[in-house]
């Protein structure tokens, strides 16, 4: 029988089902060593697929006989598959010994994420000061410096020598050495930061001297409540690897230039979801399903509403969709094209405000913009389906109907697309979440109105 090292190299990367049924067998009989050897002997891009297909069960009970390292290795390797949900599954020991060895902004993100009980639970075990910097740093905001605040950093009082710092270096090498070390930080008595060292500069000082003559003063820092449009402005002018973020002057740690990136990926990621009408966080089929049907009966429940005052509208003009039911045909197309135009204002709103180049109060500005731009596509747009329509039907006043319908509709979409996200949110409303259901819903109204009351005016002059 192959042992686990020669059944992931016999099927990482071109057998999931036998590698995903061997690790599982390894799991049930506790093979603490030969899991871990297993999972280093996986593939990179194999490994998240091979551990996606376990069940609930074995992924947790990984987790619990793995060693902590090899536990908290595969959680830095696992992060896009919730690992905050495994966590929760396990005995709060084990939790604790593994959040005590991941990085502090990957600790305070997975406390973040599970349920207030749970997370009591696992910081009870852990020591007295990590569970205290845990507590504050997952009382902030996840898109705020304080978040994203990594608290590993070197800090020495400004009255250290530079013996006492080496001497401090050398002692503690087994526990610095995990640490992303750019600078030592040097502070006051209370933990104001007063200036940065530069590595350089102590190892080559003498070891009598005082930090505070080889300090840079002045350093540049970020305030703990800095927003994340922000942090990515300080990075675009700096090119800092990383900065000191303080809370009143006090050093509270530092946020990297790699944290602020992942974080603007993430509510991009988190933005699209809810487009996509996902809500609730992120889903993977790795989540139960009661969970993954909530979060999406949650947009799709309010949507057969909005669906329904859309359709209330054809009923309205009933006997002009039944003396005229060649134009059923073209209802879908003036809603379709002129929701993907909205689409495309909404997408561009969203950007412009993430990037920070707008302001909530630009909405008469943008409307303009867009404006221009839906006046020229709804006219060429509305000019093509008309064409369309007279040729396959051999009736021109049907043509101008659906054109002029699909050429205002349009104007009517870029309208809402460009102006609605801002609006949404200078009243605090995530743009990502209303602008979809409001722009599609509004289009469709006004695209079925437009079309059928033309049609309507067309009949009762006898023009069709």
């Amino acid at each position: 029988m192959m042992n686990g090292t020669e059944i992931a190299e016999s099927s990482a990367g071109t057998d999931v089902r036998a590698a995903t049924e061997a690790l599982t067998e390894l799991i049930w009989k506790k093979e603490r060593r030969e899991i871990a050897r297993f999972l280093d002997s996986l593939a990179p891009p194999d490994l998240p697929i091979v551990v996606s297909r376990l069940d609930d069960g074995d992924r947790s009970e990984m987790l619990e006989v793995l060693d902590p390292d090899h536990a908290a290795g595969l959680i830095l390797e696992m992060r896009e598959l919730s690992p905050h949900e495994m966590l929760a599954q396990i005995s709060p020991d084990a939790a604790a010994a593994i959040l005590h060895i991941l990085p502090s902004d990957v600790k305070t993100d997975l406390v973040a994420a599970l349920k207030p009980r749970t997370a009591e639970r696992i910081l009870e075990r852990l020591p007295q000061r990590e569970r205290i910097d845990v507590r504050t740093m997952a009382g902030y905001e996840p898109d705020v410096a304080g978040g994203l605040t990594a608290t590993e950093v070197l800090s020495y009082p400004e009255s250290a020598t530079v013996r006492h710092v080496v001497d401090d270096l050398r002692d503690n090498a087994s526990v610095y050495t995990n640490y992303d070390i750019q600078y030592i930080y040097v502070t006051t008595d209370d933990e104001k930061l007063v200036g940065v060292l530069k590595i350089r500069d102590l190892l080559l000082s003498d070891a009598d001297t005082v930090l505070r003559n080889l300090i840079v003063e002045d350093p540049v820092t970020v305030d703990h409540l800095t927003p994340l449009d922000d942090l990515r402005d300080v990075f675009d002018r700096h090119r800092y690897l990383g900065l000191p973020v303080v809370a009143d002057g006090r050093l509270l740690g530092v946020v990297r230039r790699s944290a602020v990136e992942e974080a603007a990926a993430r509510r991009t990621a988190r933005q699209f979801r809810l487009v996509q009408g996902i809500i609730g966080g992120e889903e993977l089929r790795t989540l139960p399903v009661t969970v993954r049907s909530g979060r999406r009966l949650a947009w799709l429940s309010a949507n057969i509403v909005l669906n329904v005052i859309a359709a209330s509208v054809i009923v309205l003009f009933e006997d002009t969709l039944t003396q005229l039911i060649a134009l059923a045909a073209f209802l879908p197309i003036i809603s379709d094209m002129s929701g993907c135009s909205g689409s495309q204002a909404v997408a561009v709103s969203m950007r412009e405000l993430s990037l920070g180049v707008v302001q909530t109060r630009e909405v008469f500005r943008v409307w303009l913009k867009e404006i221009s731009v839906g006046l020229l596509n709804g006219a060429a747009l509305g000019v093509l389906l008309g064409v369309v329509a007279w040729l396959w039907r051999g009736n021109a006043v049907l043509g101008v109907v659906v054109g002029a319908a699909l050429a205002i509709n349009t104007l009517v979409a870029v309208s809402i697309g460009g102006t609605v996200p801002l609006l949404l949110k200078g009243l605090g409303v995530d743009p990502a979440l209303a602008s979809g259901p409001i722009l599609t819903t509004i289009t469709d109204i006004c695209g079925f109105f437009l079309a059928l009351g033309f049609a309507a005016l067309a009949l009762s002059s006898g023009h069709l």
